[in-house]
């Protein structure tokens, strides 16, 4: 009997401590796909620039201070800084800044990845975006770093970005441990997002000084903004859509987005760089990313320019 017992455990434990060693393997080259490196690597430029700007916003300095060691060299972002937040708000950001601190490890753990590509976190490229949002400019120029309200706005731009991609990606992985990890981190990318519609939602109606907009149209125009840049219809919503665009048609509140089954929506790359390079044409570097993105794919379109 007590053979029989010591033959099991082991046989026990044995799948359990393969599976380990291999998911947690440092060096993936030999075990995924190059499909999936390249669709794993990709999301690396996004989850930068989320870092970046959360650990400014939070505690006003970056990755170069808190992970050297994650940023490959590569040059610190322009014109980041901390945020005017209170106590709150500057709690939840810090608590994301962390959290893509762990992301960027995790993914390059699993696959090589590549430097910090070149970020432009200043007032000015967030009020860009938001000018061509509303189709005018806004007096004074929208800054990102004045207030708690003005910050969760401009991250109203960042994770539910990254999250799309994350849905579109998941599908085309080809190994489990490349799945595993995509979950992982839509999860979540998908409950950051999720906090900060969260807030803003509550303040729907409320107008943002000083420009006597509300957050509600904040968010519909940027949303609005992405769809036409992403050149593939409805893929964004923003906190307050007709009826019928609501959950089974019923409702305008939209603290979550969704299709008609309340899914998330998918992006591919081509469509995100569209989206963060602020043209349209994810061949023209621009907006948050002067340089490009990095990654075989993001350089695959930049070499087709």
């Amino acid at each position: 009997m007590a053979m029989c017992i010591l033959v099991f455990m082991i046989l026990l434990n044995l799948p359990s401590s393969h599976s380990f060693s291999d998911e947690l393997c440092i060096d993936k080259s030999a075990t995924v796909p190059q499909s999936d490196v390249d669709l794993l690597e990709f999301p690396l430029n996004l989850e930068y620039f989320e870092a970046e700007f959360f650990l400014y916003g939070a505690l006003g300095y970056g990755l170069d201070k808190v992970a050297p060691n994650l940023t490959g060299g590569g040059p610190p972002p322009m014109g980041a800084k901390r945020a005017i937040l209170d106590p709150f708000t500057r709690d939840i950001v810090l608590q994301f800044a962390l959290q893509e601190v762990g992301h960027l490890r995790a993914i390059k753990r699993t696959v090589k990845g590549f430097p910090r590509p070149l970020l432009d976190l200043s007032a000015k490229s967030f009020a860009k975006t938001v000018d061509k949002a509303f189709g005018v400019p806004l007096n004074p120029p929208f800054d990102p770093y004045s207030s708690s309200m003005n910050y969760l706005i401009a991250s109203y731009l960042i994770p539910y970005v990254g999250l799309t991609g994350y849905v579109g990606a998941n599908h085309k992985l080809k190994s489990a441990a490349s799945r595993r990890l995509v979950a992982g981190l839509l999860g979540v990318e998908s409950g950051q997002d999720a906090v900060i519609r969260a807030l803003l939602y509550e303040k729907a109606m409320q107008k943002v000084h000083p420009y006597g907009i509300t957050v509600a149209e904040f968010t519909n125009r940027i949303s609005s903004l992405r769809n036409k840049l992403g050149h593939t219809g409805l893929k964004d919503e923003g906190l307050i859509v007709p009826r019928f665009k609501g959950a089974e048609g019923k409702i305008r509140g939209n603290v979550l987005a969704g299709d008609q089954d309340s899914l998330s929506y998918s992006r591919t790359p081509k469509e995100i760089l569209r989206i963060v390079y602020g043209g349209g044409d994810e061949r023209v570097p621009g907006g948050f990313y002067p340089k490009g993105a990095d990654g075989r794919i993001a350089r695959s379109y930049l070499q087709s320019a």
